[in-house]
């Protein structure tokens, strides 16, 4: 989970790397009415700042966002007035209401531990769907498609400040581990440094499919998708009590 300085960056640093986070939206939200033509709400879990939830926006009638790290909900909340953004865990939320689809972007699944808790979490977000709803996974990387020691950067700057980024990922059992290290350059406060260490499983295509299929979903993996980590997507073929 980001903390609160990286929460400030991260969207910045990410855009500056190219990430374009309206492209995805409207790429997710043709998928989804793909499978569900008359969509028209979506919870956004582990929405981060709202990078994505705001192109989300413009895509349903109603959106919402569930997010663990306060700082970053907070963000969001700042940035989609009028957007409900629940603090919460994707492992025990419960909002008592139902969408037509339920996001996981960026590789955020990953920060799962273990397919208990995956099979556990497809099972929550099959039970938030209206019949017929659509589940959308943006995973990360499968243990034959995550490069071991891979090495990445990235700068940017806004108005008085200038951001730079590395980080550095190995493989460790069955997860990968990834320091991040930060440098934060303001014009009135100078300039700072922090770190911070991500443990991020690398669960097989199987495993993903298998927590689909249990939980009453149809599966389909679309390769080449969020920078080669592909999509994971199916509809509700049964109904689950909220």
């Amino acid at each position: 989970m980001y903390g609160a300085e990286a929460s400030e960056i991260y969207e910045l640093l990410h855009q500056g790397k190219g990430k374009d986070y309206a492209a995805e939206a409207a790429e997710v939200a043709r998928r989804v009415r793909a499978l569900l033509p008359d969509a028209g709400s979506l919870l956004d879990v582990a929405c981060g700042t709202g990078a994505h939830l705001l192109h989300f926006r413009s895509e349903f009638e109603r959106v919402e966002g569930l997010e663990m790290s306060a700082p970053m909900a907070a963000a969001a909340r700042r940035r989609l007035p009028g957007v409900r953004v629940h603090t919460g865990d994707m492992r025990d939320f419960a909002l008592g209401s139902a969408f037509s689809a339920v996001t996981c972007m960026f590789g955020s699944i990953g920060y799962l531990s273990s397919t208990v808790e995956l099979d556990a979490v497809l099972d929550r977000f099959a039970r938030h769907l209206h019949p017929g709803g659509v589940v959308a996974i943006d995973p990360w990387w499968f243990p034959e498609t995550f490069l071991d020691g891979y090495v990445s950067s990235g700068t940017a700057t806004e108005a008085g400040r200038t951001l730079a980024r590395v980080s550095h990922a190995v493989r460790d059992g069955d997860t990968s581990r990834m320091e991040v290290h930060y440098l934060v350059a303001d014009s009135d406060a100078g300039v700072r440094h922090f770190s911070e260490t991500h443990r991020i499983t690398l669960f097989t295509r199987a495993q993903y499919e298998a927590a689909f299929t249990a939980a009453g979903l149809s599966v389909d993996h679309v390769p080449g998708l969020h920078g080669g980590r592909g999509l994971f997507i199916g509809a509700l073929t049964r109904p689950r009590a909220l």
